[in-house]
């Protein structure tokens, strides 16, 4: 929301402020996991919508899987590889689209969570220790405009050509104020379509316009019809308000920081308090809607859109909930919010803590707003644009691509 917006809307904030948000549901990542009723699992393995899966794999869609492959559409899977929309993969081939999770496991789950109950946090993969972990992280993109078109081609083909085993996006996955039900017509025209060729699950973060006042974020049952959604398409993968899964040796870590906005995330920030201390993974990467810091015209948090003085509008709640639960825990936070694409050198770290978080933004994917902030960063563009990830062993590399699907820069950190 822009500054005008923020100080018109000011009184209405503060009314919002005190309400009692409806359903505060959060996940935790599981083990196999068996929804969409009618399912069987057998040996850890999951099954959604019907099918059955033995030895540790997982079906969706009525497919049947052994051996820990995993199968979407019907299609069969053998011997470790995934099959979608009725084709078939052994040997450890694969064939990804829909909702699998590369390198031995899948990453299943986007089960709803209603009244009060808690879903489990997207399923999670076991894989090899060295297992490569693709994807790609986008936020800011729900225009359903041919900009975000553009962009969503491009993904699909660096995906088609290099590996992604999901997509993130990181919040305002609806504009101007979310979605009103699973069957609005956004779903067709701000997801289904742009992402056509994307042949990945979609994990999803929430932000502020997916809770409607057009930006506003204060109705919070509106949140709920996304996670709705999730029973309903199975490449859209959001089980909760926060949530966590894990591939091979990285977790990653979902957070609602519209809530935080509110200070309406006492679960979650509950929840994060065990959940990353708690985590034996090598790599633990954090994805949120708002920024910690940003060159965007939002700016660092504790002063969104220059006004310093109101902790409601300046996310001092959520610079409060990063400063305390996600630096010098987790290796990265990754954000939107600002519609530019940012890597920051600044990072942050907590007392006695070695680590240093480090900060990226990357919200270019549907529209863009200039660059006015004064942090260093190692690369920032307020172009269209996706960023590209590879985690491998002790290695991450964030690529930065334009709309056209060029690389414009990358960099890689070891630990």
């Amino acid at each position: 929301m822009s500054r005008t917006l923020t100080l018109i809307s000011l009184s209405a904030l503060l009314g919002a402020c005190g309400m009692n948000p409806a359903g505060e549901v959060d996940g935790g990542a599981g083990g196999g996991t068996a929804t969409g009723g009618g399912t069987a699992a057998m040996g850890g393995g999951s099954a959604t919508g019907g099918g059955t899966a033995t030895g540790g794999g997982s079906a969706t869609g009525g497919g049947t899987s052994t051996g820990g492959g995993t199968s979407t559409g019907g299609g069969p899977a053998t011997g470790g590889g995934s099959a979608t929309g009725g084709g078939s993969a052994t040997g450890g081939g694969s064939a990804t689209g829909g909702g699998s999770a590369t390198g031995g496991g899948s990453a299943t789950g986007g089960g709803s969570a209603t009244d009060g109950g808690t879903a489990t946090g997207g399923g999670s993969a076991t894989a090899d220790a060295g297992t490569v972990v693709r994807f790609v992280a986008i936020g800011d993109t729900g225009k359903g405009n041919p900009d975000q078109s553009l962009v969503g081609a491009s993904i699909g083909t660096v995906c088609a050509a290099q590996g992604c085993d999901f997509v993130v996006l990181l919040g305002d996955n609806f504009y101007p104020s979310g979605v009103t039900s699973t069957t609005d017509s956004q779903w067709q025209t701000a997801f289904v379509a742009p992402y056509a060729t994307v042949n990945a699950p979609f994990y999803v973060a929430l932000g502020n316009h997916d809770y409607g006042g057009e930006g506003l974020g204060y109705d919070f049952a509106r949140g709920q019809n996304e996670i709705d959604y999730s029973a309903v398409n199975p490449k859209w993968r959001l089980p909760a308000f926060h949530y966590k899964w894990a591939i091979s040796n990285v977790e990653f870590f979902v957070a609602d920081t519209n809530r935080s906005m509110f200070a309406a995330d006492s679960t979650m920030r509950s929840d994060f308090d065990t959940w990353i201390p708690g985590s034996s993974a090598l790599w633990k990467i954090v994805f949120a809607h708002h920024p910690y810091k940003s060159n965007g015209k939002h700016g660092n948090a504790g002063s969104y859109d220059g006004v310093p003085f109101i902790p409601l509008v300046n996310g001092a709640n959520v610079k409060s909930f990063v400063e305390a639960r996600v630096c010098g825990r987790a290796d990265f936070y990754i954000t939107g919010h600002d519609h530019n694409n940012q890597w920051m050198q600044d990072t942050c770290s907590r007392s006695g803590s070695t680590l240093q978080t480090q900060l990226i933004v990357s919200g270019g994917a549907a529209s863009t707003t200039p660059l006015e902030g004064n942090n260093p960063t190692y690369y920032e563009s307020d172009e269209l644009g996706f960023t590209y990830i590879v985690i491998n062993g002790r290695s991450f590399t964030a690529s930065f691509y334009d709309a056209q699907g060029v690389q414009r820069f990358t960099r890689t950190v070891t630990k």
